[in-house]
């Protein structure tokens, strides 16, 4: 309970009455909207059975949200969570590990039906069970503010995956982002996440990591990948695919046409499951982020991915850290960067492979046509300490360091590279110009590094920066941006933004 002191909830004038026993299944209701006009008595037709009664009707719809709380929890016999009262009208709620169980997410789940300042909610490791569950999906039917939900680590197993997917298949809620990680899902569960999602359209954000889908699951969550049309980011590291559901999960991306961002990491995809992602990669243009770390893919499954990189438009990040991959398969993906004229690969990270000069070499040539490219490896053979220090040596400093020498700005520097004496390049241009320039001698590495503060998602590099109180910041309309190229020395004591934006007309 995170330490917090039982809070007693109010005392009442009037006697409690126990409340009647309820089967678990039937539906809690509550209406506590203040500004909602009713009539004190039910027309004859409506039930009046509810799972949180208030005697008082004219109470109950004067009742704060913090009066709620407190008599959900008198109803259910659990003592009041003080860090929910205290935080129950912001818009982000975090409940993970405070041991709820079943009864103390119902009374939350009571609390929230009318609630509509919280919009995440965490309830993370709280042994909710099918009960906790239930109580939920009931509370998101009447509650239409709530988008982002973790029940993470909850154990749910088999009925609450039951119970999530009948939930789903209505499409009528407004959570967009659910997190469902470690909760002892099967095979069988998978089936009725297939069920719900090839439904669901309004999830866009689903997190299944850490459970137990094993191939099978993947042949069911392939179909369900195939059919959705809402998800834009799935997380299905930390389960069992291995050949079998690799392949069936790689056949359902071929025909999806909205899902932007995959982590399968710490599976066992192995290199024929990396021969049907590289299919993939040939084909789906809507994929930017991938992530196939420790998956057994060797040289033979870089080889496959490499050829649909060739072919690919859209791939942004390729993350293949904890493979057994070489140097010579880490030349081959970069290579076929080179060889795709519209790639727009920004990321490889590669951090377990040693590399050689000979392979920086080669990169140094692919940047210079795709001078977004960063690639991640773990040091470079035959290289010192002191040289690989050198290496990688702040392009920043070494830029100010120069202005300092020579007695000028360093917007003088930058304005120095363009021939035409504007403030923006394009990154193609700005990438040769560094490379081509001698008065701050820097390696590609470096380059690229000065390329990620200044670049914008145009494509342009703007040095449209000024200097005060020892920040430097870009100018743009509508607000200032830090980039970090200044470090309190810039000869510009006397220069104020005003007169500096002046100097750019």
């Amino acid at each position: 309970m995170d330490n917090d002191e039982p809070l007693e909830p109010e005392i009442k004038d009037e006697p409690e009455t126990e409340p009647a026993a309820r089967n678990s299944d039937e539906t809690f209701y509550c209406e506590a909207e203040a500004s909602v006009a009713i009539e004190k008595e039910k027309p004859g037709g409506e039930s009046s059975e509810t799972d949180l009664e208030i005697e008082d009707t004219e109470k109950l719809f004067t009742t704060g949200q913090r009066e709620l709380y407190l008599e959900a929890c008198k109803l259910v016999g659990v003592v009041p969570v003080s860090y929910f009262i205290r935080n129950m009208e912001e818009s982000y709620v975090n409940l993970n590990h405070h041991g709820l169980g079943p009864s103390g997410t119902k009374a939350i789940a009571i609390a929230l039906v009318s609630n509509t300042s919280v919009v995440t909610l965490e309830l993370a490791d709280n042994c909710i069970m099918e009960e906790g569950t239930l109580s939920l999906v009931q509370m998101l039917q009447e509650n239409y503010y709530l988008q982002d939900l973790n029940i993470s680590n909850n154990d749910l197993g088999l009925k609450g995956a039951s119970t999530i997917s009948e939930f789903l298949q209505r499409n009528t809620s407004s959570l967009l982002n659910l997190q469902l990680s470690g909760n002892n899902f099967k095979d069988e569960s998978a089936e009725l996440f297939c069920q719900a999602f090839s439904a669901n359209y309004r999830i866009k954000t689903l997190d299944l990591s850490h459970n137990e889908f094993s191939d099978k699951g993947g042949e069911h969550l392939g179909q369900m990948l195939a059919l959705n049309i809402g998800l834009q980011s799935l997380d299905l590291s930390w389960n069992q695919f291995h050949t079998q559901g690799a392949v069936a999960l790689c056949n359902g991306l071929r025909a999806n046409v909205t899902l932007q961002k995959l982590d399968l990491s710490m599976n066992g995809f192995g290199n024929e499951g990396a021969t049907a992602l590289g299919e993939v990669l040939r084909l789906n243009n809507s994929l930017v982020h991938i992530d196939v770390s420790s998956n057994d893919i060797s040289n033979e499954g870089v080889l496959k991915i490499s050829k649909g990189l060739e072919f690919n438009e859209s791939l942004k990040v390729l993350k293949l850290f904890l493979n057994p991959v070489s140097m010579d398969g880490a030349t081959l993906l970069i290579l076929s960067i080179k060889r795709n004229p519209k790639s727009k690969m920004e990321e490889i990270d590669i951090s377990n492979v040693l590399v050689s000069e000979q392979f920086v070499k080669i990169l140094d040539g692919v940047c210079a046509i795709h001078p977004q490219l960063d690639v991640t490896y773990k040091a470079v053979q035959g290289f010192s300490a002191k040289k690989e220090l050198l290496l990688r040596t702040n392009p920043m400093k070494l830029i100010q360091s120069y202005a300092d020498q020579h007695q000028i700005t360093v917007i003088d520097f930058f304005k120095s590279l363009n021939p035409n004496g504007r403030m923006m390049m394009s990154v193609g241009d700005f990438w040769k110009a560094m490379i081509q320039q001698d008065k701050v001698p820097m390696n590609p590495y470096q380059v690229r590094e000065l390329i990620k503060k200044l670049a914008e998602k145009t494509g342009m590099v703007n040095f449209r920066c000024w200097c005060l109180g020892g920040t430097l910041r870009i100018m743009k309309p509508g607000g200032i941006k830090n980039c970090g190229l200044c470090y309190g020395s810039i000869k510009t004591a006397k220069f104020s933004p005003d007169a500096f934006n002046a100097s750019l007309a």
